[in-house]
């Protein structure tokens, strides 16, 4: 197919550099968004989202971006924070009842908590099982004192923030994501996709056969016992069922356009008001993006510093990766919302190509 059909979409004065890294990165499906101060400059998809390359992919197309929802969840439970409703230091206990790891608010968004892993053994069928769920994340020990070591808590993240937004709401947490975030602020993105947009989600595969296995880690590790239970979370049988898709896993089953994750970081770095929708305070912000915690990551396998549900780099960027090799991200020195998405799951060496290619850019206009 000629280049020209198989890249689609707008490229800004400028912004030829993150064309060419995109062309140079084509994965069968695959989108690119980014905005500056708000506006549209680079809005580009190719592919398809099925392995049959039958379904072209569009701006419209959804796909399950694993860790990138991550702060889209941490948002919520700040926006109850700026409304008074729960303060960052309380232990989650008091909107939590029969909580029992003495963890605070802020631990859990920071990744300190202690429960990187679901404690009872459990298979796919669970993550249909909000209330389950949680009640295992109750009961749990905690695997190190509160406050004394992060390691990403790769799929209880969600379900430990989401129920503190239910306690404390009454409202499940995807509807409350929907209300809440997605609809003022004009996101395109899912936690537990309606069954009318199911049509528009991409098909994951996997860019090599030994990818899953590469993604586990070392056996018994931090990363390999955080990410296998409950099971599924990597298996396309499983990842690509409607049954997954309307359930709602906020750590990982985010399913969103590029331009919808963009636009989120566009908002916070818009000091929490995207077109007069304000969602959280400047300073509730500042928070957020600011140092909280600075260490080894046991999950992660290196230093990492998490502000409140976004990492922060050395460079002045901060957002969240995801399984496979999606992003989002803010850039504040140039003023850059950025989104990269695919339905190949590998390696970060296209997103790293990719955003290199956008921080040399010197915008025109």
């Amino acid at each position: 197919m000629a280049d020209e059909l198989w890249i689609t979409g707008k490229i800004a004065p400028g912004y030829e550099a993150a064309r060419e890294a995109f062309v140079q990165h084509l994965s069968g499906g695959s989108a690119l968004c980014v905005l500056r101060h708000g506006e549209v400059v680079v809005n580009l998809v190719e592919g398809w989202r099925d392995a049959g390359r039958t379904r072209p992919w569009d701006a419209k197309t959804l796909v399950n971006v694993y860790s990138v929802g991550k702060p889209i969840i941490a948002v919520a439970v700040l926006m109850l924070v700026a409304r008074g409703l729960v303060r960052l230091d309380d232990p989650v206990a008091r909107h939590w009842p029969g909580f029992r790891t003495d963890a605070s608010v802020r631990q859990v968004l920071t990744h300190t908590s202690g429960l990187p892993s679901f404690p009872v053994p459990r298979d796919s069928s669970t993550w249909a099982d909000w209330e389950l769920l949680c009640g295992d994340l109750a009961e749990a020990e905690p695997e190190w004192p509160p406050g004394t070591v992060a390691a990403e808590h790769a799929l209880t993240y969600g379900h430990l923030l989401g129920e503190i937004v239910r306690r404390v709401t009454g409202r499940e947490p995807g509807a409350f994501v929907a209300e809440e975030i997605a609809r003022p602020w004009g996101l395109d993105l899912f936690f537990g996709v309606d069954p009318a947009d199911l049509a528009r989600c991409a098909d994951l595969e996997f860019d090599r056969p030994d990818r899953p296995e590469l993604m586990l880690g070392e056996p018994g590790s931090v990363h390999a016992r955080a990410v296998s239970n409950p099971a599924g979370a990597r298996d396309l049988a499983v990842v690509n069922s409607d049954r997954w898709r309307t359930a709602v896993v906020p750590a990982v089953n985010l399913h969103s356009t590029a331009e919808g994750i963009a636009r989120f970081y566009a908002g916070l770095l818009a000091g929490g008001d995207l077109d007069g929708h304000r969602l959280l305070s400047r300073s509730l912000v500042e928070e957020l993006t600011a140092a909280q915690f600075t260490g080894m990551d046991r999950f992660i396998g290196r230093e990492t510093t998490w502000g409140l549900g976004v990492q922060l780099e050395s460079d002045g960027t901060w957002g969240m990766g995801g399984l496979g090799g999606n992003a989002g991200w803010a850039d504040p020195a140039r003023g850059h919302a950025i989104a990269y998405v695919t339905r190949q799951l590998g390696d970060f060496d296209r997103v790293n190509a990719i955003e290199a290619a956008i921080s040399s850019v010197e915008p025109l206009n």
